[in-house]
């Protein structure tokens, strides 16, 4: 199989695709180096009567524990930082490379 006849994305698809890069690494951020307020933010969010989430007693369930909670979002948000910097790159690649 030969994968180095990609074709070019459209830069309107890089654009959105690194937009939402941005929005995915903007709340890791705030996990990683502001946590509190990300916590509270959270919290805030679903005891909003307002807000009729689903699954919203599930969510709750889990921020009780909070230290578990932390250790668990920081875990999957280091796998995801990951994904979406490798993604980032094969995109942007792509889009530089491709025919």
């Amino acid at each position: 199989m030969n994968f180095s006849n990609f074709d070019k994305p459209p830069f309107g698809f890089v654009f959105a695709f690194l937009l939402f890069s941005l929005l995915f690494l903007s709340n890791t951020y705030k996990l990683w180096f502001k946590t509190d307020s990300y916590y509270q933010d959270i919290y805030n969010s679903l005891t909003n009567e307002k807000t009729p989430y689903p699954f919203k007693n599930f969510f709750l369930r889990r921020l009780e524990n909070r230290k578990r909670w932390e250790v668990e979002q920081k875990f999957f948000s280091l796998i995801g930082f990951l994904a979406v910097i490798g993604a980032d790159v094969l995109v942007v690649m792509t889009f530089m490379f491709g025919r």
